[in-house]
C-alpha cells in the first residue's frame, strides 16, 4: 500500500512537471500582447504614426478616453495624435517606452494591460503616466479596443 502511494505521488509529480514545462495560455497571449505593444512603440520612436497606429482595432467603437472626452475610432486616433504631436519632428514627439505592471487574461480574446508609459525628450523632460488598455484578439492580432492613459 506505501509502495503504491510512493508511485502515485512520484507519477504525478512526474506529470506536474511535464505540465510545467509548456507556457500557460496566459503566458504566451501576454508575450503576443507585449510583442504588439513593442512593434507600436517602435512606431512612435520612428516617426512612423501607422506603425504606432496599428495595434489600435479599426472597429469604430474602440475609444481612447482624454480629458476632453472619447475619441472613437482609430482615424479619429490618429488624427488627434498627428495634431497633438509632431510625428517628423523627434524633439516634438519625444522617445516612448512602457512599464509592465500587471496583465490579465479576461478570457480567450481579450486582455487587461496596466502599465506606465514614459515619454523622454532631448531637452531633458519628461511626460509619465499610467495606461490602462483593453485589447481584443483579431485576425491581426492583439489590437487596443480601449485605451485610458493619463
Amino acid at each position: 500500500m506505501i509502495r503504491a502511494a510512493v508511485i502515485l505521488c512520484a507519477a504525478l509529480s512526474l506529470a506536474a512537471c511535464q505540465v510545467a514545462k509548456e507556457p500557460p495560455a496566459t503566458q504566451i497571449e501576454q508575450q503576443a500582447v507585449l510583442a504588439a505593444l513593442a512593434e507600436s512603440t517602435a512606431g512612435w520612436n520612428s516617426g512612423n504614426i501607422d506603425r504606432f497606429i496599428g495595434v489600435y482595432s479599426e472597429d469604430p467603437q474602440a475609444t481612447y478616453v482624454t480629458s476632453e472626452g472619447l475619441v472613437r475610432g482609430r482615424k479619429a486616433l490618429a488624427e488627434r495624435y498627428s495634431a497633438k504631436y509632431d510625428f517628423a519632428n523627434p524633439a516634438a514627439r519625444g522617445s516612448l517606452s512602457l512599464e509592465t505592471l500587471d496583465f490579465r487574461l479576461l478570457d480567450a480574446s481579450h486582455a487587461l494591460y496596466i502599465g506606465r508609459y514614459t515619454l523622454v525628450y532631448p531637452d531633458g523632460k519628461m511626460a509619465s503616466g499610467p495606461t490602462s488598455l483593453v485589447l481584443q484578439k483579431e485576425a491581426g492580432g492583439w489590437k487596443i479596443i480601449a485605451d485610458h492613459s493619463s
